[in-house]
């Protein structure tokens, strides 16, 4: 098989996460635990054996989880909990929570309610997680997880296993770092959409033989001569990139993502692990201070506009897009500070406010062909 064929069933895989996930559970014959967004330790999940699963919702109609959520929380988690009363997420073993907003924290109460038949493990960060206090209280909440998860699957998760599933994540994390490289230099072969779904196929996989696949993609495209595509070429900033159907309208006007600022993107992989520290528990709390820019972490100098302003710099982009998940508050809460600085440095700007339920795209259809019409 070709890398290119590597590509479309990989998109196939992110375009179908239910179906993947199950062709995951039969290919590897592990038991799945679901992950929600963002920053889970999913080296101790899969350290005990099991696949860590994403759950990022999808588009579906909600009858049911009005009774735990209102109207004004994100769709992600309206659909995360719908799921769990319909009893899709009945074949997981545990399911691990962070709690970076209001709504992750009334999620881990109500999802006990959801689905009674998994267990729920929360977990929380500091805010100060670079001071020696929130670094120690970040090891200490990665052991609970620890210890829960070994309640819940009834094992044992050696020290060894985290280091083993450690080195699996980090590897993954650098191919993903070299993908979004050679990606960008080829948005003719990786599309807005197939840039996403290639990613996302990643959430639903066994890390081990996604990266391996991932590794066949990146080669080929190192293969590939210099690209002479034409187009808009942009930032993307959010929680993620979806629904597809908005990324193929900015295939559809010839709009590239050559550089992402994404939860469901370059914020899992672009901070390595030191290689000066040799505890494992240290290294993974190491990752979460060293993250910068990231909306979900608290950060009171506010980084992430210099970090988009640097990145259109440094790959030639020709604007910023922020695909705004509506009702994100942390998202909603960093804009106005973000958008400024990027006034400042002439770097237009298009807000695309989306929702995993949205019917129509004719409005974000008419948005970008205006935007791109106006960069011209």
């Amino acid at each position: 098989m070709g890398y290119r064929e590597t590509i479309e069933k990989l998109c196939e895989a992110g375009l179908h996460p239910g179906k993947t996930i199950m062709a995951t559970k039969k290919e590897t014959g592990k038991e799945l635990v679901g992950v929600f967004p963002i920053h889970t330790p999913d080296e101790i999940i899969y350290a005990a054996g099991c696949v860590p699963v994403g759950m990022w919702g999808g588009k579906t109609e909600i009858q049911l989880a009005d009774k735990y959520l209102q109207s004004f929380c994100c769709s992600i988690m309206r659909t995360n909990v719908e799921y769990a009363m319909r009893g899709s997420y009945d074949m997981l073993k545990a399911v691990v929570i962070p709690t970076f907003c209001d709504t992750l924290k009334c999620i881990v109460e109500n999802m006990k309610l959801a689905m009674p038949k998994v267990p729920t493990i929360a977990m929380a960060y500091p805010q100060h997680r670079k001071l020696k206090a929130g670094m120690e209280y970040t090891i200490s909440e990665l052991q609970r997880v620890r210890r829960e998860l070994e309640k819940a699957l009834k094992t044992i998760i050696t020290e060894d296993s985290i280091e083993e599933a450690f080195a699996v994540y980090e590897d993954y994390r650098a191919t993903m770092r070299e993908f979004v490289e050679e990606a960008a230099k080829h948005p003719e072969i990786i599309t807005a959409k197939k840039r996403h779904l290639l990613i996302k196929a990643g959430e639903y996989m066994d890390k081990a033989i996604y990266t391996k696949e991932m590794k066949e993609i990146v080669e080929g495209l190192k293969a590939e001569g210099e690209s002479a595509f034409k187009g808009t070429k942009v930032i993307v900033t959010g929680l993620l990139s979806e629904p597809v159907e908005a990324l193929e309208v900015f295939d559809e006007n010839n709009v590239a993502i050559v550089g992402d600022d994404l939860s469901m993107g370059s914020r899992k992989w672009r901070t390595p692990a030191r290689e000066d520290v040799d505890d494992v528990f240290m290294k993974m709390a190491y990752r979460i201070a060293d993250q910068e820019g990231d909306t979900f972490l608290y950060e009171p100098d506010k980084r992430k506009g210099q970090m988009m302003i640097d990145m259109v710099k440094e790959k030639g982009a020709d604007a910023v897009v922020v695909m705004m998940m509506k009702f994100c508050d942390p998202e909603e809460y960093d804009y106005p500070i973000y958008k400024a600085e990027l006034a400042e440095a002439g770097i237009p700007e298009l807000y695309l406010e989306i929702d995993q339920q949205l019917a129509t795209f004719e409005q974000i259809r008419t948005r970008v062909q205006s935007f791109t019409e106006m960069l011209l």
